[in-house]
Parts: structure tokens; C-alpha cells; sequence
């Protein structure tokens, strides 16, 4: 029987006037792998922290095992400013203990793509996001822990990163997992229970994210309890799911007739034909078309002798590794950069809207409905559908409420979504959204997934949410870094394959220049390697000796002074011998 890692009992929390849990009662056992879904501001961080011990439930009862260890990662990484990545990932453990362990070798490989010196000796406070991002996974990943508690560990992360992720979670069967994310790949790919934080309570259900949706048509077929487009909105998402990779609906673990005679009738999606005849009645032939195109951030080239073409109606996910020029592309397409080389044709009817990935300042005294009728009153969606900037924000989750609050009392993520709005009302005919996603709940990203299967112009969208690029896009391109723009017709899955096989020869052509080590030359470095480990075992004892006879001499300060001295050579031998212990076992062929 697994064991009980957490219990909570009862618990109650409120922020202000707001309930958040109201008399909760759960309990997290070992191997526990749970999804925890909700709208923002539900309440899901705080049942995170409650959890984690560091908010105290108003009532109720939080009990955890005695011998268990927990690990929160939360959504702001924190650390000393000053701290190390290395004082900050692995503390006073020796060299040699972790470059010794092959779990936290692996942890290292898959967020780094190994130990990076530079990377290590770096301050906190000088990292990006990611970095950070990714500095706090590895604390996490490499101790041990028993339940780890994760605050939208995908945030920063590429498409690459994720699968990364994923993989190894499932590899530690024993961990128990708890994950906050909007990645609804993510949640199917490691997850096989869900918790939904509605209501001041929490909902359980069976398996990932594509059984939960499952499970709520079902519950909402049987219960005839919910409005007609809450209603409409889970049939569509359903049935997404159930003309997908079969993968998707794997995991529930209780009959899906009913749930599949809820979506019999239910049309696909997005009419393709449809769309592409009002995409050609506004856009034309042309949107844009490049011929030999060179793009280039600054002095370095990203992209090399491009010949592309987009076209009316075109639904373009744009995958790639960081810094291959994803971004940079995209601002090219927009008209904010020219091409270094080569030719760039824009279609004569082509009016862009270009969501980058920075907030757009705007005046904070506005309301936010104000900020979006600034813009326009209504929007046309096309076949005589139109949209009020009132219904438009309330479809990407500004309440009647909520559209009368200040823009400077928007949270980051709000403030993204008045962007995305204001940029939608302004009826472009060709979206270039970039990471779109951020910060946006899951019941969110449904409305704006919706909104876009009307959507008649040409859109390409640059994103690491798997699901969301799947869900909207219908053709996708890659950019491994080699200079080059890729057609992938499998989609994300063949870019990962082809990501994965450029790693490979890079390292076997990394292996051919530097030549393979002699068997002899092995032999050698095993050797050298076991010399290494005694030196530094007989180090470890020398400095533990000098250190206690250094408490016992205070008074006799000629020895004190003979002692320290011995002891800060003993240290520096210690550092010199972990070095080149490391360097050996990186000679080491696997």
C-alpha cells in the first residue's frame, strides 16, 4: 500500500473577503501524479502553499509524514541575489558527491545540456527567466524529495525543454506530483488524476487532462446544470480530443459512450474550406512570400537563403530551439525588421497584428473596456458575425465586473490578455501571435482557441504550449538552428525526432574530430580516477582533523596560525584534486 506523503483535512483559506478553500479535504499518497485545473485566481497557488507549509490553512488540518520531504517550485524563483547558480542548485555538496551521480548528471544534461561552468559560477540575479526557471527545477529534480509541488514548471521552457520534462517525471516512478500548468499537454503526459479548485472546493477526477474533459461532458450531460455555452465549449474541446492521436484518451478509467454520443453531431473544429474562401475574399493571393531571404540579429545569421511562402488562410506553428530566430522571423514578416539579404513580398492587402512577448504600455487611469473601445466598438468574425468590445473581453475572461477595473490594477496576465484583445479588435487579417499563452488558465485558452477556429485571416503562431499549437495550427515549420526554416508534416513530434537526431550527429561528429581514447588511454584514466577518489578521501580527513584541532588551539595563537595555514593548503589540494577528478570522469567513455 503506498504511503501517505500529505493530508489535509477540513482546510480553509481566504484572502481578503475572497473564500479561496472552503472545508477542503485531500490527501497526496507516494507516486501520487496530480493535475490541479482552475480558473486564475481560483485559488490553486494557495492550495499549493497550504500543502507545502508555508500558508497556514484559516481552519481545518494539515498533516504531512514524518519522514517526508517536500519541494515547491513557485511561480516567482526566488533566491539570494548574490547566490551562485552553483550555491544555489547544489549548496556545499563536494564536487565529486554529485558528479559522481548519475540522476543529477542527467538533470543537468536535460535543463543544461550539461554542467556549464559559466553558466554555474554566474550570480542569480543576472539570470533571464528561463535560467531561473530552470536553476529552481534543478534544486528540485536533483534532491530528495518525496512530493514536489510545482507552480507552472513549463513557464520559460521550449517545446524541446517540456518533452524533457515530462520524460524524466515519469521515469521517477516513487515521486509523487502535484502541477499547477495551462500545458495540457503537459498534464496528459505526466498526470493520471485531476483536481479542480472551483468554488472554494475541489473536484476529482480520473486520468490526465484529456480524461477530465471526458469526464466533465459527462458529468455535465448527466447533470443539465450548466449555461449553453459553457456547455458548447466542452463539447467542442471533446471532440478535439476525440479525433486526435489516441494517445488522448488512454487514460480514463470509466465508459465513454455517453460523452461520445454528447459529441456525434458535433461539426469539426473549423471549417477549412470555408475559412480559406473568406481568408482569399480578404487577403488575396499573396500575404507574403519570400524569395532567398537572409535574417540576422545584428552581426549573427540565423537564417539562411529562405524561400517561403504563406498564404491566405494558413495556420503556421513555428517550433525551434532558443535563439534560432523564431522571434526575430516573425518581427521580419511584421515589418519591424528588414531581411539582411534576399526578398521579402508582403501582399498589397496584407493589415498584420504582431502579439509580442512584451507588454505594451497603456495608460493605467484607462478602464479596461475603455482600452478596447479605444480601438473599436465591435469586431466582424465574418458570415455576418460580430463581436461587441464587451463581448470580446468577456470571451478572453474579463467579467461585466472586471471590465471596469483600472489597467493598473491588471495583474501581468491580464494585462497580456487586454493586449491580445485590443489587438483583435482592431480586425486584422494576419495574426502573429508570439507565445500567446503566458499566464492564461486553461478555461481561457479554450475561449481564445474558439475565437480563433472563426478566425478567417492567416495566422502563425510561435509558442512551447504543445496543446495549444496543435489545437489551432494545421501546418508547422522548424528552426533547429542550422541556418535553415523546415517543413514538418507530423507536426511537433517530427521536430523533436529531428532535434533529437541533429544532437546525436553533432556528438558522434564532436567523438570523430576529437578521436576515440585508446583502450590503453582508458585504462589509464581509471586508474588516475581511483588515485583521485583515495587523495581526495585522505583530503576529506586531513581538513577534518586540522578543523577540530583548530577549535581546541584559540589559545596558543602561534599554533592557531600554523594551523590555519595548513588547513587553507589542505582546501586548496582538495579543489585542485575535485578538478581533476571531474575532468577524468568526463574522459571516461561511456
Amino acid at each position: 500500500m503506498a504511503r501517505n506523503v500529505v493530508n489535509i483535512e477540513e482546510v480553509s483559506k481566504a484572502f481578503d473577503v475572497k473564500q479561496l478553500l472552503n472545508a477542503v479535504s485531500i490527501g497526496i499518497s507516494e507516486g501520487d501524479r496530480i493535475g490541479i485545473v482552475g480558473r486564475n485566481g481560483c485559488g490553486k497557488s494557495t492550495l499549493m502553499k497550504v500543502i507545502a507549509g508555508i500558508e497556514s490553512p484559516d481552519s481545518g488540518r494539515v498533516t504531512r509524514s514524518n519522514s517526508a520531504h517536500i519541494g515547491l517550485l513557485s511561480q516567482v524563483d526566488y533566491a539570494d541575489p548574490e547566490s551562485t547558480v552553483r550555491d544555489v542548485v547544489l549548496g556545499d555538496t563536494a564536487t565529486h558527491e554529485w558528479a559522481s551521480d548519475a540522476g543529477i548528471r542527467e538533470v543537468f544534461t536535460g535543463l543544461f545540456g550539461g554542467f556549464d561552468d559559466h553558466l554555474f559560477e554566474r550570480k542569480f540575479a543576472s539570470l533571464s527567466g528561463g535560467e531561473k526557471r530552470r536553476v529552481g527545477l534543478a534544486k528540485l529534480l536533483i534532491g530528495n524529495l518525496d512530493l514536489i509541488l510545482l507552480d507552472e514548471p513549463t513557464n520559460h521552457l521550449d517545446v524541446e525543454g517540456v518533452a524533457w520534462l515530462a520524460q524524466h517525471l515519469n521515469n521517477r516512478k516513487n515521486l509523487a506530483i502535484a502541477v499547477v500548468t495551462h500545458d495540457r499537454w503537459f498534464l496528459d503526459a505526466v498526470t493520471d488524476r485531476t483536481w479542480e479548485v472551483v468554488g472554494g472546493k475541489i473536484e476529482e477526477y480520473d486520468g490526465g487532462y484529456s480524461a477530465f474533459v471526458l469526464a466533465k461532458a459527462e458529468r455535465s450531460r448527466q447533470a443539465s446544470v450548466l449555461d449553453g455555452r459553457r456547455n458548447a465549449l466542452i463539447r467542442k474541446e471533446l471532440a478535439w480530443l476525440r479525433r486526435g492521436a489516441p494517445a488522448r484518451t488512454t487514460k480514463p478509467k470509466f465508459r465513454v459512450d455517453a460523452a461520445n454520443e454528447l459529441i456525434s453531431a458535433e461539426q469539426a473544429p473549423r471549417d477549412k474550406t470555408e475559412l480559406l474562401k473568406f481568408a482569399r475574399n480578404r487577403l488575396g493571393n499573396t500575404v507574403y512570400e519570400a524569395h532567398h531571404m537572409q535574417v540576422k540579429a545584428g552581426d549573427k545569421e540565423l537564417i539562411k537563403d529562405l524561400t517561403w511562402n504563406v498564404g491566405p488562410g494558413d495556420r503556421i506553428g513555428i517550433v525551434g530551439v532558443n535563439g534560432a530566430g523564431k522571434t526575430t522571423l516573425m518581427r521580419t514578416l511584421a515589418g519591424e525588421l528588414k531581411p539582411s539579404g534576399g526578398k521579402l513580398v508582403t501582399g498589397i492587402t496584407v493589415a498584420s497584428a504582431f502579439l509580442t512577448q512584451h507588454l505594451t504600455e497603456l495608460d493605467p487611469t484607462w478602464r479596461v473596456l475603455e482600452a478596447v473601445e479605444k480601438v473599436a466598438n465591435h469586431i466582424e468574425l465574418g458570415k455576418g458575425k460580430t463581436l461587441s468590445a464587451s463581448q470580446l473581453c468577456e470571451r478572453l475572461g474579463f467579467d461585466r465586473d472586471s471590465q471596469w477595473t483600472p489597467v493598473g490594477d491588471l495583474s501581468g496576465g491580464e494585462r497580456r490578455r487586454l493586449q491580445l484583445t485590443r489587438l483583435l479588435m482592431d480586425s486584422p487579417n494576419v495574426l502573429l501571435l508570439d507565445e500567446p499563452t503566458n499566464d492564461f488558465d486553461i478555461e481561457t485558452l479554450n475561449e481564445l482557441e474558439d475565437l480563433l477556429d472563426s478566425y478567417t485571416g492567416t495566422l502563425l503562431v510561435i509558442s512551447h504550449d504543445r496543446f495549444f499549437l496543435e489545437r489551432v495550427c494545421d501546418r508547422f515549420v522548424g528552426l533547429l538552428g542550422d541556418l535553415e526554416v523546415r517543413d514538418l508534416p507530423r507536426g511537433v513530434d517530427e521536430y523533436l525526432e529531428q532535434r533529437e537526431e541533429a544532437l546525436s550527429k553533432a556528438s558522434g561528429s564532436n567523438k570523430a574530430k576529437s578521436g576515440q581514447s585508446s583502450a590503453a588511454e582508458q585504462r589509464q584514466i581509471k586508474k588516475d580516477i581511483v588515485r583521485l577518489e583515495r587523495q581526495i578521501e585522505k583530503l576529506k580527513e586531513l581538513i577534518s582533523n586540522l578543523e577540530k584541532e583548530q577549535e581546541s588551539s584559540g589559545s596558543d595563537s602561534g599554533r592557531l596560525l600554523e594551523i590555519t595555514s595548513q588547513l587553507e593548503k589542505a582546501h586548496m589540494d582538495f579543489n585542485t584534486r575535485e578538478e581533476e577528478w571531474l575532468e577524468a570522469t568526463l574522459k571516461v567513455e561511456e
